[in-house]
């Protein structure tokens, strides 16, 4: 077991967070209070300006009848209104149900009948998704919200009971956030204030953000990643969140270069896209630019080399996932790696490496993945059972990814237990096969998953080529052949014109097995 801070030094950190996220931004409304807070196509919002429009939005929310312990939907892209709303919402100790508007009609609904809100906003005037559901719900009528523009508010739901509301931070939710994982059945991951706060005065100091930081915000605040690290981790430091709806490289490129972004999270696919739109050898202009991460799925060697060769700094990667608020490991400032290891564990988090009977694994070893900390979940809502299959009583949770630890604490990813592919006899991790296809000079992305055949299964490719470049499945076949063992090679390579994303560009596998089963 590993320990990255003493125990002293977490809890006066602990003891220094706010009660409530929005606490953070009032704090520097008084401290700094013409600092930029945000800003989003050329507005912008000093931390005064922000933390009055959520006073004021949380003034309106309550007289549209919204109740403490309340669940509030927000169907939603990035923009000001949404982090007004999320701060008001928390003046009101409600729950933020943060749902991406690019989401299916089949997946908003079904989550919407699970949490049971009070209200529903959509925020139609960044969104066109977002006017499209709300249409598709019957609601049309504008909720002016000041200079953040204008959303959609949705009827009172006056069947509905709120949740009980807690003093203690540590207790009451702040964000019900959905995750499919493996199965595709979505799970409402209940986080707390402290959970969040944790995680943002965390992220903001390995970051060593600060006031006169420009952050780019592209990541949606309706993922835990976009809503923990980089929005509340902006704000907990003083620094400014530069707002993008939606990724576009070449938007991206034009924010670094004209608008001092001094730090740039997103996901593999985001940098691979970036490096897809540059002119081959050149360098992006980000004269501020003195930051660069990757989380939120597998980072590849072949990747990280070519985005560090690009910008000229270190793609720095890290681990986390919805139910520990994300963040679990991540690579240092002052020790940036050359291998693709998500880092050491942040601080104040405890990690363990377990076998299939719960025993603890020696360095070096491959197991099971333990987490404990101030950033792991209150638990599913609605349901106790999975709450209690995935944290264990003394507070570990089991997140359900294979890892590996070297002797200097550096945590390497190897899969996901339900990921592993067992080829006859033989375990297969799809990540590594996936480093193989990615090494390809015409591959852009790969997804692997397993396809059960007559007492076997077998190792099944889905490939995205680099638009612009060409690759036969021979071609691939014979280049995985050349670095991967027999029993680990693709039985079958499959080359479409996109593989399935989420909004954060994470490769949703849960529909290529769908794909893989039916032949």
């Amino acid at each position: 077991m590993t320990s990255a801070a003493p125990d002293d030094d977490v809890a006066q950190l602990l003891a220094a967070l706010p009660g409530r996220i929005s606490d953070v931004v009032t704090r520097n409304a008084a401290r700094i209070p013409d600092a930029e807070a945000l800003r989003e196509d050329g507005q912008k919002w000093t931390y005064a300006e922000l933390d009055a429009a959520s006073a004021r939005t949380a003034r309106a929310l309550r007289e549209a009848g919204v109740r403490g312990g309340d669940r509030v939907l927000l169907v939603a892209e990035n923009c000001a209104a949404l982090v007004a709303v999320l701060l008001a919402l928390a003046r009101l100790d409600a729950w933020a149900v943060l749902v991406n508007a690019r989401l299916s009609a089949r997946e908003v609904d079904a989550i919407r009948d699970h949490c049971a809100p009070r209200r529903t906003v959509y925020f139609s005037h960044v969104s066109p998704d977002a006017a499209a559901h709300a249409l598709r719900h019957g609601y049309t009528l504008p909720w002016p919200l000041g200079t953040l523009g204008e959303a959609t508010l949705g009827a009172a739901n006056d069947s509905v009971k709120p949740e009980p509301v807690h003093d203690d931070p540590a207790r009451q939710v702040a964000a019900l956030l959905y995750t499919t994982g493996t199965t595709g059945e979505p799970k409402g991951v209940m986080l707390s204030h402290r959970n969040l706060l944790f995680i943002a005065r965390v992220s903001s100091m390995l970051r060593r953000l600060a006031w006169g930081d420009r952050v780019y915000g592209v990541l949606p605040i309706t993922h835990v990643y976009g809503l923990a690290s980089v929005c509340l981790g902006t704000l907990f430091s003083g620094a400014c969140l530069r707002l993008a709806a939606r990724f576009s490289p070449e938007a991206m490129l034009r924010s670094l270069a004209k608008d001092g972004i001094t730090v740039a999270q997103g996901v593999p696919a985001m940098y691979a896209r970036l490096l897809d739109v540059l002119p081959a050898g050149a360098a992006p202009a980000a004269p501020r630019l003195r930051f660069l991460y990757a989380g939120g799925s597998p980072l590849d060697p072949t990747l990280k080399s070519a985005t560090e060769a690009a910008f000229g700094l270190t793609l720095h990667n890290g681990y986390g996932l919805t139910e520990s608020s994300p963040t679990v490991t991540q690579t240092r400032i002052d020790a940036p790696r050359s291998d693709c290891s998500v880092g050491t564990a942040i601080p104040g988090v405890d990690m363990r490496i377990v076998d299939d009977n719960g025993r603890a694994l020696p360095d070096g070893e491959t197991g099971v993945l333990h987490v404990r900390g101030p950033n792991v979940m209150l638990g599913y809502y609605r349901n106790p059972t999975l709450t209690a299959a995935a944290i264990t009583a003394d507070g570990w949770l089991d997140t359900g990814d294979l890892a590996r630890r070297d002797a200097d604490g550096a945590l390497f990813i190897v899969g996901r237990v339900k990921e592993l592919i067992i080829r006859s006899g033989f375990n297969v991790h799809p990540a590594e096969v996936e480093a193989v296809l990615n090494s390809h000079p015409a591959v852009l992305q790969s997804a692997v998953v397993g396809r059960p055949v007559m007492g076997n299964e077998e190792v099944v490719a889905f490939v995205e080529l680099t638009p612009g470049l060409a690759a036969t499945t021979a071609d691939l076949a014979r280049h995985a052949s050349a670095h991967l063992a027999p029993y680990k090679r693709p039985a079958k390579i499959v080359i479409m014109p996109a593989l399935p994303a989420s909004a954060t560009g994470k490769i949703l596998k849960h529909r290529l097995r769908i794909d893989s089963d039916a032949g």
